[in-house]
Formats: C-alpha cells, structure tokens, sequence
C-alpha cells in the first residue's frame, strides 16, 4: 500500500494528558499513548489538509515507568507556582498507521495524488519529521526514525494476560474530518495484548462528547503546497 507508514517514536520523558486536565494544577500521565498524541507526532512528520492520518496500532517497547517532577509552571494571572508533574520515563513506541484522503474537502481534490504524499511521507520521516516531535507536551522532545513495526525485542512481548487500562482519551474530532460544526471529544478502553495496542477508527468510538460549537477551517488551494510542487522542491534539495 502506498499510504501506509511504520516508525519508531522515543525520548526522554513523555506526558499524555486528558485534555480537559490541559490548562493549571497537577498534571499527570496516562499510562500509554492516546491516538491523538500519536496523530499528532504523525502529523509533525508530515500534514496537508488534502489527508487525514489513521493510527491502526502501537507497540509498546519499554517497561511503563513514571517518574514526578517539581515544575514551576507560569500562572494565566502572573508569577510562577509550584506544581508536580508525572511523566513517563523512556518511552519508546513502534507506531503503524496509514492515511487516507480527506473527502470532506472535494476543494482539493486535485491534490489527491497518494504516491507523492507517501513519497514526501517517508522523505520527512528519515528527516526527522518537518516540524518538531513532542511526546504529550512540548517539554518532551521526541525522535522519530523508519522502523519495522514487528522490528526488535519488547518489554512486553511475552506477557500472556492483556491489560487493560480503563476508559481514558481516544481523541478528538474536528469539524474538517468529520463534516460536522461540533468539537467532540472521544472516549474509549484500550486494552495492550503482548505490547500492541489495536486501535478503532474515529468513526468506531461510540462514546462521544460535545464540546463546542466549531466549523471548519476554510482552505483553497492556492493556499498550500500541493504534493506535486512540495515534492519537486524536495527532488531539487530545496527542503527537507
């Protein structure tokens, strides 16, 4: 398939937060990625709003570990306080996902050209992504590299009995994916099965919250690269 994609995610520290716990106080991690975080480090590799990214799994490699940190985070009213976040300790994720073209946008239509999207794709992704990779928050630099999603040895690889990890952030839905004028939040229960994560589509997540009343973001393509000149300016070395 010329629109899929696997590749290797770590760094030092990682913090996947629910979003409604974004703004002041203690913060502290999910055990695991959300689809979102990991839509998110996909589309630092890599975006146009010609397509929309798919995570369909994640391979857990490291050991889940946490560790807590005094932060002196800045107040929306002045003046820093003190604070404690809980971050993961050396994650390391293998992620398979693919991307399929928004048709939510017959606008740029013309931009649907699935080889050279895949091709810029994996040009950016042995860059390093063109923009920089966070894990959770943008404290926590991350480093992506191609990568087999069965390539190496994990933590987890052995363990027999799933686990599970209760109702948490699946992600969250924009009114350019979906055609709706409404920000919603999804909600799910993943479940790991030596190290792998499944994940649903979008459309598959049956608890889903409203948030707010929003519309999409109005694109013409005069207004962006297409893949046909981005990827001309990539073959002459004018960009990564």
């Amino acid at each position: 398939m010329k629109n899929s994609y696997e590749f290797v995610v770590y760094g030092p520290y990682a913090l996947f937060t629910d979003p409604l716990t974004k703004i002041g106080g203690e913060k502290s991690t999910y055990q695991i990625p959300t689809y979102q975080a990991l839509k998110g480090i996909v589309e630092s590799v890599y975006w146009k709003p010609t397509i929309i990214h798919y995570i369909d799994a994640v391979r857990v490699m490291n050991v889940i570990r946490m560790e807590s940190k005094g932060i002196r985070p800045i107040e929306y009213g002045g003046g820093n306080t003190l604070a404690n976040y809980t971050y993961l300790k050396e994650p390391k994720y293998i992620v398979k996902g693919h991307f399929e073209f928004n048709m939510n946008r017959p606008d740029l239509e013309s931009d649907r050209n699935e080889g050279k999207h895949n091709s810029i794709f994996q040009r950016a992704l042995k860059a390093g992504g063109r923009r920089d990779i966070f894990l959770g928050t943008r404290e926590c630099q991350g480093y992506v590299e191609p990568c087999s999603f069965n390539e190496g040895s994990g933590f987890y690889d052995d363990r027999e009995e799933k686990i599970y990890f209760g109702t948490m952030v699946h992600g969250i839905s924009y009114p350019d994916e979906t055609g709706r004028n409404e920000l919603e939040v999804r909600l799910w229960q993943p479940v790991m099965n030596k190290g792998v994560i499944e994940f649903i589509r979008p459309e598959e997540c049956s608890e889903i919250r409203k948030v707010k009343e929003m519309t999409s973001k109005e694109f013409v393509l005069a207004d962006i690269e297409t893949a046909d000149s981005l990827l001309d300016a990539l073959e002459k070395g004018a960009m990564r």
